[in-house]
């Protein structure tokens, strides 16, 4: 299956999908909608990296499956209702997705509880140019030589992060380097729903398969009591989650992800803020230095697609 992902100078879509017009200010509203999505994402991960020091990591995950379940159907209660019956076309695309979505989620989180927020955070900023890469792997897209240049350049700054061969790297940044790859699978088949899918539907498919690993993953790991401010923060969690699943699927499915994309890059102010405030972690050097490779490769992406898109 292709879908017409990553160029906006591609004018014929495959056979297979559905070409889905963008109208004027959608990518502007696809890049407020993945801005509120990252603000969203970094609160739950502080929130749930400050409650995993305590309580097991699928316990905190089912907990906190069950408050986005309940947060996303309230939500779809506006708009009529979850629609939970997917037609033929739709159901392997959301196996795909939801295979992304349990993958990434058990991946990120464990990095978490060993790796500094912000740390981790600079690590996902590749995620853009890694959709990019794999738009033009597996989907047909032509990337020149200079965005192809900006990808060298970001995935260099990710080795620079992550320092292989250096005390610092480890088994954990094979671990995040995994979740990064499953998000990047989540975002580019969200991509292939048609618009009789709703994006609180894709979201919910995604919050049950996640609730229901960290149902199963919790009876071998064990339970402990909660206390009350432990329930509160994943209430808090689960709330910024939901915001950012379904902010996150409405951006991806509102404007273009080559446009879209790149503004994920707010979820390192977020994380950075976080870390420093609750955690007391604040980014190396060389931290700083393969954080602004990436971000400088992403910006350059989006000022290179705005070229193209003029022409």
């Amino acid at each position: 299956m292709r879908a017409p992902l990553l160029s906006p100078l591609r004018r014929v879509s495959p056979a297979s999908i559905t070409a889905q017009p963008h109208g004027p200010g959608d990518n502007l509203r696809g890049a407020g909608f993945m801005t509120l999505s990252m603000l969203g994402f970094g609160c739950n991960d502080a929130a749930m990296k400050f409650v995993m020091q305590e309580m097991p990591l699928y316990q905190a995950i089912t907990l906190r499956g069950l408050v986005v379940l309940v947060a996303i159907w309230l939500l779809a209660l506006r708009e009529g209702g979850l629609r939970l019956r997917l037609s033929p076309p739709a159901r392997r695309p959301m196996a795909l997705r939801v295979l992304g979505e349990v993958g990434s989620t058990v991946l990120f989180l464990n990095a978490l509880q060993v790796i500094a927020i912000g740390d981790l955070s600079a690590v996902m900023q590749s995620l853009p140019l890694v959709v990019m890469l794999g738009a033009a792997l597996f989907f047909g897209e032509t990337l020149g030589w200079r965005r192809t240049s900006a990808v060298v350049v970001g995935l260099l700054g990710v080795m620079i992060i992550l320092r292989p061969g250096s005390g610092t790297f480890g088994i954990w940044s094979l671990v995040a380097l995994g979740a990064v790859l499953l998000i990047a699978l989540r975002d580019l088949v969200t991509r292939n729903f048609g618009r009789e899918v709703s994006s609180a539907t894709i979201a919910f498919y995604a919050a049950a398969a996640v609730t229901g690993m960290g149902l199963i993953g919790s009876l071998w790991q064990g339970w402990v009591m909660p206390s009350p401010m432990q329930l509160a923060l994943i209430l808090l969690a689960g709330g910024f989650l939901t915001i950012g699943y379904v902010s996150a699927v409405t951006a991806m499915r509102v404007g273009e992800i080559s446009y879209v994309a790149p503004f994920r890059y707010a979820s390192l102010i977020v994380a950075i803020l976080a870390g420093l405030l609750v955690f007391g972690e604040w980014p190396d050097f060389w931290t700083w230095l393969g954080s602004g490779l990436v971000v400088g490769a992403g910006v350059y992406v989006i000022w290179r697609e705005a070229q193209l898109g003029r022409r």
